[in-house]
């Protein structure tokens, strides 16, 4: 078993195989506070270093859109060790979107969970809520990346990009954090 964390239980000996193997794996079940009308899922994908080096590459807001796709932009606008309030920019083609997070990182269980902020301008967002999970695990470290979004598209113009963008994401932080010297990655 590659780690003994409750995200990890959940996979087969399959599932847990590919994992070793380098594979990205891709449930549909939803984050906790997800409404039945969201789309996206839950990744899990390992990623050779060491957890405390993934949770600095996760905290560290301002370098999202090194491995979030469409997003270029972050400005943090609040924060401290349990909070922070972040505004996003996500270019979408020729259009650029910004939307607040609501983001709390718990360090000692080594999860962030977020959601929309309320009161503040969300622009494409209905709901976007989700959590990052670290856990050691053989060979390094197993991250689970959850998502539930609605937007104001209709459902069957975003249909599986949510999908998609679960595995690049996933993809995207192994290549930063596994590639990127230490000292480069906070």
């Amino acid at each position: 078993m590659l780690a003994s964390t409750a995200t990890s239980a959940e996979l087969t000996d399959e599932q847990q195989r590919r994992l070793s193997a380098g594979e990205v794996i891709v449930s549909d079940v939803l984050p906790p506070g997800a409404s039945a009308g969201a789309q996206g899922g839950t990744a899990f994908g390992i990623v050779r270093a060491e957890p405390e080096r993934v949770w600095r590459t996760l905290t560290d807001y301002r370098s999202h859109p090194r491995y979030y796709p469409r997003v270029t932009g972050v400005e943090v606008l609040e924060s401290n060790e349990r909070h922070a309030l972040v505004r996003y920019q996500v270019g979408i083609g020729p259009f650029t979107f910004h939307f607040h997070m609501d983001k709390y990182p718990d360090p000692s269980r080594r999860r962030i969970e977020w959601q929309l902020a309320e009161g503040r301008a969300n622009s494409l967002f209905r709901e976007n809520t989700g959590y990052w999970q670290v856990a050691e695990a053989a060979g390094g470290t197993l991250v689970t990346y959850a998502i539930g979004v609605r937007t104001v598209l209709p459902g069957f113009m975003t249909l599986g990009r949510e999908r998609d963008s679960l595995v690049d994401t996933v993809r995207a932080l192994r290549r930063l954090v596994e590639e990127a010297p230490a000292a480069d990655v906070k």
